[in-house]
């Protein structure tokens, strides 16, 4: 099995790319952030996850070892195949997915093409118990934000993260800045507090 492949850009035609390694070129299929930063010519390292099925060989290519990891926990979903999971992973940066699934924000997930409410439902679902081993720059703040997703968050904390929502910020935005507000108030600290250190954090 190919794990990793260390070559040249030679080609970019849609959702492939053309691989030159000393002379072999290997087309790898690729979601559109990896791609985006590819340019033909240059160097490129791209995590290799191979598919060899009966009618064909194919090679699935990631600009990271976490981006490949989501390629194959998205998979294990029911309903979730090659295809979604690259719709998802162009869509949403390994720490986005991770930050959707914990605050069980099935709205950001079927922004991917493709996935509609029900799919977006089963993968904040069933993969919410592997999203921190998974969470990149997100892990600091995932704890939080799942307890956020599964309704157990404190009282301060759901208020806070709440007024900040209806700011106009994202709650996943909100969730972060309360998150960084509680390192800098303390456990205790009440909602007040948490949305005024909340709000010096966001306008940074």
């Amino acid at each position: 099995m190919i794990g990793k492949l260390k070559g040249t850009v030679d080609e970019i035609e849609g959702d492939n790319v053309l691989i030159d390694v000393h002379g072999v070129c290997y087309t790898v299929s690729c979601s559109s952030r990896t791609i985006a930063k590819l340019n033909p010519g240059e160097a490129a390292v791209m995590h290799i996850e191979t598919y060899v099925r009966e009618d064909q060989f194919r090679l699935f290519g990631f600009s990271s070892h976490l981006e490949r990891e989501w390629f194959r926990l998205l998979q294990g979903v029911q309903g979730v195949g090659a295809k979604v999971s690259l719709a998802v992973l162009s869509t949403l940066s390994p720490s986005e997915i991770a930050n959707a699934v914990a605050l069980r924000d099935i709205t950001m997930v079927s922004r991917a093409p493709g996935v509609g409410k029900k799919v977006a439902e089963r993968i904040v679902t069933e993969l919410r118990s592997k999203a921190p081993a998974y969470a990149g720059e997100a892990a600091p703040s995932i704890g939080l934000k799942q307890e956020l997703g599964e309704g157990v968050a404190g009282g301060a904390v759901t208020d806070a993260v709440s007024a900040l929502s209806n700011l106009g910020y994202s709650r996943d935005q909100a969730a972060n800045a309360v998150s960084a507000a509680i390192k800098t108030a303390g456990e205790d600290a009440d909602a007040a507090k948490l949305i005024r250190l909340g709000l010096k954090e966001l306008s940074r």
